[in-house]
């Protein structure tokens, strides 16, 4: 049986939907993604004094990262406080493994300054603290293991976490999700055991009551929200029983989460728009990632991708904010997906390729006063029942309400239409 754990004030997260994660540190300055010391194998000597000594972000610019967040629709914005290779973003008294000066608090800063609500990544790993026991993804793992960690006691890293932690969460203002990564429970990795997760996760609640924490400590039911990673969830994340549950998927504009200068497989504009009408359609939030530069910029592509969301998200937030999955009796069309304002009662068609004249919504005739183009208000034709144009479509369903659309789709990346349901 699962145990019960109390939880934090899931509300404004799920009306709005859609937040940026920020993955910047160390591991910016090579410019091979976050996990280049372990995949390269570099120890942590090694690993210093090649990339730390070179962190120098003279073009630093929180606000500017603040504002294209803010232009782009997103509600809160998640930090890496210190990633895998355990350098800490924040000026912590618990380790010299730190930036010199506090970046974290001037992000914290400015996102707020722009009315973004702000949360904290946190690594359960950590490959440079001499009391981190090795394990399978830890850049050592071809040494001998055995040996190495005689002289380790993952408790006493565990307090440093617990430490670090109290530090985030009294330091730097009301942080309103913490997110830690991750729990691997297999031979070789380690179990919520060896993090000593139930005695973080009462000391977390203990120190914020309402903050929502993510599922990666590996306690069943202890997450505020399930958190898939680079993909979209077919029907949602739901229980045995078929509920849907809290979730957020975690996603990338590129293949890689920190900063990678030769990464290429970037997402157009209408993958990334159709990315977040998936997450929402299926009653989830999109935290999207961004990796600055090791100067402290935002990618050229990322800001790019951020502005073609900007002009999207401008006409077509109604679409976003407030809604989640649409009623089961509503069946998407084919190329289509909806989500739903549930207090409103409206159902948002987002149309994801453009069809010729008529579109067929199942189940819908009959249940909508009006309908019209989100972007301008512009009113699309409803139909009669197919039953009343004698020959044409005779396989439609009688349910089924038919909209006539003009030849020339909105000038806009993914057009939706707005159904105000009766």
């Amino acid at each position: 049986m699962t145990k019960e754990y109390p939880h934090g004030d899931r509300s404004w997260w799920q009306r709005e939907r859609f937040g940026m994660f920020i993955h910047w540190g160390v591991y910016s300055v090579p410019g091979r993604g976050e996990w280049m010391q372990t995949i390269e194998k570099i120890p942590t000597e090694e690993y210093a004094e090649r990339y730390v000594e070179n962190f120098e972000p003279d073009r630093f610019e929180p606000t500017k990262w603040a504002k294209l967040a803010k232009a782009a629709g997103m509600k809160y914005v998640v930090f890496t406080a210190k990633h895998h290779d355990g350098f800490c973003m924040w000026d912590s008294k618990y380790t010299d493994y730190k930036v010199k000066y506090d970046y974290m608090r001037d992000i914290l800063d400015a996102f707020r300054a722009e009315g973004i609500r702000t949360g904290l990544y946190y690594s359960l790993l950590d490959w440079h603290h001499d009391q981190f026991t090795i394990d399978h993804n830890h850049p050592l793992r071809d040494h001998d293991w055995a040996e190495l960690n005689k002289t380790r006691d993952q408790h006493k890293y565990c307090e440093y976490m617990r430490n670090q932690v109290t530090e985030l969460l009294t330091g730097y203002g009301q942080i309103d999700v913490m997110w830690f990564d991750y729990t691997y429970a297999i031979p070789g990795g380690k179990y919520p055991e060896e993090w000593e997760a139930e005695e973080l996760l009462a000391h977390v609640r203990k120190l914020a009551p309402d903050i929502l924490i993510d599922d990666r400590l590996g306690l069943p039911g202890s997450g505020d929200f399930i958190s898939p990673e680079q993909y979209v969830p077919r029907d949602g994340m739901r229980d045995p029983e078929g509920n849907l549950l809290p979730w957020e998927g975690c996603q990338t504009f590129s293949g890689l989460w920190g900063y990678a200068r030769d990464e290429s497989t970037w997402k157009t504009p209408h993958q990334l728009i159709t990315m977040l009408v998936g997450h929402v359609a299926r009653g989830g939030n999109l935290l999207l990632n961004v990796g600055p530069d090791p100067r402290g910029r935002f990618d050229k592509r990322a800001v790019k991708a951020l502005e073609s969301i900007a002009e999207w998200m401008d006409d077509h937030s109604d679409a976003i904010y407030n809604c989640t999955i649409a009623p089961s009796e509503y069946k998407e069309p084919e190329n289509c997906m909806y989500t739903y304002n549930p207090e409103k009662n409206r159902l948002y068609l987002h149309i994801f390729s453009y069809p010729v004249k008529f579109i067929f919504l199942p189940g819908l005739h009959g249940k909508v006063k009006f309908a019209r183009f989100l972007n301008d208000h512009s009113e699309v034709k409803m139909m009669p029942p197919p039953a009343a144009h004698g020959n044409m479509e005779p396989c439609v369903p009688a349910d089924t309400m038919i909209l006539e659309l003009p030849p020339v789709a909105p000038d806009t990346t993914v057009p939706v239409i707005e159904l105000i349901l009766k």
